[in-house]
């Protein structure tokens, strides 16, 4: 017998969740917290890392399309839409 979708998503979120705080405590190897304070602070600060790594390639893609232009380099560089495309 199989598993649900469901349960498929939770195994899923489950492992994601696992990854996220093996990731902060191999940047933080001492850390030690309550379940609500890993929940705040590991898990969220994992999530905000991989959620900006994800916009910076969105951004990129869309750089490279044409669609947005990029001004300034590194971490100042600013993101608009292309003047031609106004």
């Amino acid at each position: 017998m199989g598993l649900s979708s469901e349960q498929s998503e939770a195994g899923r979120h489950e492992k994601e969740l696992a990854e996220a705080i093996v990731g902060y405590l191999r940047e933080h190897p001492h850390a030690m917290d309550t379940l609500a304070g890993i929940a705040e602070w590991w898990i969220m600060r994992q999530r905000i890392r991989v959620d900006v790594e994800t916009l910076g390639r969105a951004l990129q893609r869309l750089t490279d399309q044409g669609v947005l232009e990029k001004v300034g380099s590194g971490e100042s560089a600013r993101y608009r839409l292309r003047d031609d495309r106004v």
